[in-house]
């Protein structure tokens, strides 16, 4: 009897061992299951902002400054061509690999110093890539990439006007683009040294240069990497650049805010572009004929030449 009592209550423990086993099994493959259900839906739901509007379209679109050289402008056969360019294909190439599209269309799309802000805020354009200065005001609308280059505000004039110093152009007038940071620093400086100029405001860098070289103008305000790019694309010699610099302008490419997937394959190109030199024959190739970059420029890329 009592053999068949111990009988039984090992059975019954055995039973109970197994229903144990059982529903552990069952839970651990429902788990799995429903692991590898959930698993292709969640890595669609980590695809959005900018890359899912890029990969449901299948095309990237990027704005640039259509005059704006060396950095932006329409070359010989209305392409898009430039330093800031190069830097914004080689992003490209990035977003396209991030993406796994060999065949990701790539739409170039002219903006203005007035409207690029507005382009990237109203999803017209992706990225935006010329010379837009990193301020902290414009990052209450917009993002900004790691720093593409560095520059300041300075004044370009025709040699023949005789004008070399800042105190020479008390009086005189001078072309800038209105709503630009260029603008305003110009203006705060001027105040500051008590120099009275009359501010001729421009649409363009063209205008710009056009407007020193009608009369309308006896100088232009522009950054200075912008502004040896104009006197080079004409006959520099006929030019004067002033020495001085009135700002400090931190280059950026313009992205939409809030979208840290995006930002970060676009700063992860341009930190493999520092850290692999490459950077350096880009900017030879539209620099070049000024000689070396400064050491101001080759601090900017080790500084966001950031590691993996």
């Amino acid at each position: 009897m009592v053999g068949y009592t111990r009988h039984c209550q090992s059975t019954a423990e055995e039973a109970m061992t197994n229903k144990l086993y059982l529903t552990t099994t069952n839970r651990l493959v429902t788990g799995f299951l429903i692991g590898l259900a959930l698993a292709v839906p969640v890595r669609a739901q980590e695809l959005d902002g900018t890359l899912n509007k890029i990969k449901t379209s299948g095309t990237f679109t990027i704005g640039y400054r259509d005059a704006a050289p060396p950095f932006s402008f329409s070359g010989a056969d209305k392409k898009p061509v430039g330093y800031s360019i190069e830097l914004c294909t080689y992003v490209a190439n990035a977003v396209q690999k991030q993406l796994g599209m060999p065949d990701l269309k790539v739409t170039w799309v002219p903006v203005t110093a007035e409207n690029r802000i507005d382009m990237v805020v109203q999803g017209n354009v992706d990225i935006e890539c010329g010379t837009t200065t990193a301020s902290l005001s414009r990052q209450e609308r917009v993002d900004f990439s790691l720093m593409t280059f560095v520059d300041g505000g300075s004044l370009l004039t025709t040699s023949d006007k005789g004008i070399r110093e800042m105190a020479d152009f008390s009086g005189k007038r001078i072309a800038v683009i209105p709503g630009t940071t260029t603008e305003k620093a110009l203006a705060e400086y001027l105040k500051k040294k008590s120099i009275s100029v009359q501010t001729v405001r421009v649409k363009d860098h063209s205008e710009g240069l056009s407007a020193i070289e009608e009369g309308r103008a006896e100088a232009f305000a522009s950054d200075r990497g912008i502004l040896i790019g104009l006197a080079a694309s004409k006959d520099a010699s006929r030019y004067f650049l002033a020495n001085m610099l009135f700002s400090y302008e931190p280059y950026g490419f313009v992205v939409r805010r809030n979208d840290a997937a995006f930002r970060l394959v676009v700063n992860r190109a341009l930190a493999e572009l520092y850290r692999s030199g490459l950077v350096e024959t880009i900017y030879d190739r539209w620099f070049g004929v000024l000689g070396k970059g400064g050491e101001a420029i080759h601090i900017m890329y080790l500084l966001n030449g950031l590691p993996e």
